[in-house]
Formats: C-alpha cells, structure tokens, sequence
C-alpha cells in the first residue's frame, strides 16, 4: 500500500509531464493565431479558430498590430510615428 501512495502522484507526475511536451508552446500558438488575423479578410472581424486559445490581451494586441501594420506605421517592423503622421496633416 505504501508503493501505491508514491507510485500513483509519481506516474500522474509523469503523465502530465509528457501531455505538456505534447502541446504546442504558447509562442506557436500566438503565431499561428497572427497568421490567420493577417490571412482573414478584411471585412471579417470575428476571432479566428487558430487564436481560441490565446489570452484575450494577446489577441487584441495582435489585431491592432496588424491594423497598424497594413496602414504602412511601422518600419522595419516597428511602430513609425512619422509614418502616421504623414497621413494626418501634423505638423503643416
């Protein structure tokens, strides 16, 4: 009975161990779900399947990336403040 107490919470160990290294990381799925964002169309403003399991914040943080983006704001993939400004009429 003493064996079964320290087997059974060392093969649960285990066994969680190997369904975690299963699944993809959380970074995969963030890319996943900033692929599918970038591919929908632009009409489309419903959450895509790929990013069910990406937390809310990430979600709404790779959208409006992704807006920013396809307006021409950003420069070698970072955020432009002239970019934007060209557009507004600042500083005329």
């Amino acid at each position: 009975m003493r064996t079964t107490r320290r087997t059974a919470p060392a093969t649960l160990s285990a066994v969680l161990l190997l369904l975690a290294g299963c699944g993809q990381s959380y970074d995969d799925l963030v890319n996943q779900c900033h692929e599918a964002v970038v591919k929908r169309a632009n009409d489309n403003k419903s959450k895509p399947a790929a990013c069910s399991q990406i937390k809310q914040d990430d979600y709404d943080l790779i959208v409006m990336s992704t807006v920013i983006d396809g307006l021409g704001w950003t420069k070698d993939g970072k955020f432009d403040k002239n970019k934007m400004l060209e557009g507004s009429g600042a500083g005329h």
